[in-house]
């Protein structure tokens, strides 16, 4: 008898832990479960996804990042209780879906992205305005707010932009290390460039013509300057060039492809990977062209050395950094406020940029830590919240902040190099200036990844968050 009770308890012993070992673990994914009686209606759904596709139309139009623009979308639509809703993104459109569980259908909308331009102000209009959202604004005053947001006109007239962009070029030029008549003369070259590439915008004009247009402008112009001496010898013409260059890369285009693919949305990444090519190409034939028709007149536009470091010039490099980085988000038609934290933002990353190359680092180190300061600041400002001075979007400290870094000489060094002196060593430099290019976009997004808010960790019986897809 004992002996079979003893049995029994072994038996038992050994079975439930065997039965534990065996019992098959939790699901992967969550699977949405019926929402019950209280399904939202047809037309509520729609208005709420319809005001998220919109905002999320305005923030990837104006160069942010899809995760950006899809976790506001996700904050729009729970604000408005929709919580089992799924955002899809590519380089043209905006997908959103509604989930409403067992007990209705779901509703999806999708919108396409037609136009891309920089316009920081109705940026910040549409942030202010989610965070509205998020404290208990209406649906229909917030479509409302949208709306007018979205009709309005700009905050400054189209020549303070324009102003906006040949200071960028001026104060560009003069980091480079230019005399003040080739700061004057990039500035209004690139006046020019911007006046008629916004005219063959309006006539629809691709943008890979227009930049073959305004490379062949910037050094064109800086050529035909040289020779009727306006600039006179010694006054380093290629920076001139190499200013314009500057201004017509596409830095918000680099942070938003590099964004992209780390965060994992990798079709989006591959479109604006695409868009960078097909825009450096029309630089790259818009140059050659103007460099080898001044060589047919006679004008050899060499490229420049190196200045010596000095006390003065590491001043003036630091000032005129400060200087581009207002005016680039002047050109964006950035609110007044932004124009000071991204005069900051510009200086502060210049000056470490200096700091670094005076120690021995090389450019594409030194620019990517440079830029990591700049998306600290960035990210820092997000995270300001609710303070007044914390309403600039961080996309203008981004953008602005990374202009005065941006590789235009080591461009068109490059393109120079092509042009002149062989295939090699050209694409040598040039490659050079793409990882320079990475290396900004890179540290930016490290900086705003090392300052973001930190999540709150879901319990294992709270339900899965909303999905993303790409």
């Amino acid at each position: 008898m004992n002996a079979s009770r003893l049995r029994r308890r072994l038996r038992s012993a050994v079975r439930r832990p065997a039965r534990k070992l065996l019992t098959p673990g939790p699901p992967t994914a969550e699977l949405l479960h019926p929402i019950g009686p209280e399904v939202p209606d047809d037309r509520h759904v729609q208005q709420v996804i319809d005001l998220c596709i919109r905002i999320g139309e305005v923030l990837l139009s104006s160069g942010e990042g899809s995760g950006e623009t899809t976790e506001t979308m996700l904050r729009v639509a729970n604000a408005f209780g929709l919580s089992a809703v799924d955002v899809d993104i590519t380089f043209t459109a905006v997908t959103i879906c509604c989930h409403r569980g067992m007990a209705a259908t779901p509703i999806t909308s999708m919108r396409l992205v037609t136009h891309r331009g920089l316009d920081l102000t109705l940026l910040a209009r549409v942030y202010q305005l989610v965070e509205q959202i998020e404290r208990g604004r209406g649906l229909r005053p917030s479509a409302a707010a949208l709306d007018a947001a979205v009709t309005a006109t700009h905050p400054y007239p189209r020549w303070v932009a324009t102003t906006g962009a040949a200071g960028l070029a001026g104060a560009l030029a003069l980091v480079l290390g230019a005399p003040a008549v080739a700061v004057l003369s990039a500035a209004g070259i690139t006046a020019v460039i911007d006046v008629t590439g916004r005219f063959f915008a309006r006539q629809r004009l691709p943008a890979f013509f227009r930049q073959v247009m305004g490379g062949f402008l910037a050094t064109g112009a800086t050529a035909a300057l040289f020779t009727i001496g306006v600039l006179p010898e010694g006054t380093q013409p290629e920076l001139v060039v190499a200013a314009g260059i500057t201004v017509l890369l596409s830095g918000f285009a680099v942070v938003g492809t590099v964004q992209d693919a780390i965060s994992g949305y990798n079709v989006t990444a591959a479109g604006r990977a695409a868009e960078i090519g097909v825009l450096s190409a029309g630089l790259l034939t818009g140059v050659v062209l103007g460099l080898k028709v001044a060589q047919r007149a006679g004008v050899t536009l060499d490229v420049a050395a190196e200045l010596p470091q000095s006390g003065a010039r590491i001043a003036a490099t630091i000032g005129g950094a400060a200087l581009a980085s207002a005016f680039y988000a002047l050109n964006g038609y950035s609110p007044l406020l932004a124009l000071l934290f991204a005069a900051l933002a510009g200086g502060a990353g210049r000056g470490t940029y200096v700091l670094l190359t005076a120690y021995g680092a090389g450019p594409v180190a030194a620019a990517g830590v440079a830029a990591t300061v700049v998306g600290l600041a960035a990210g820092l400002l997000r995270r300001a919240g609710r303070v007044p001075w914390g309403k600039v979007p961080p996309l203008v400290v981004t953008l602005a902040g990374i202009s005065p870094l941006l590789p235009g000489l080591t461009a068109y060094r490059g393109f120079y190099e092509l042009s002149v002196e062989g295939l090699t060593d050209g694409l040598v430099t040039i490659t050079l200036a793409l990882a320079i290019g990475l290396a900004l976009a890179a540290g930016v997004t490290l900086g705003q990844y090392l300052t973001r808010p930190q999540a709150t960790p879901l319990s294992p019986a709270d339900p899965a968050p909303p999905g993303t897809r790409n």
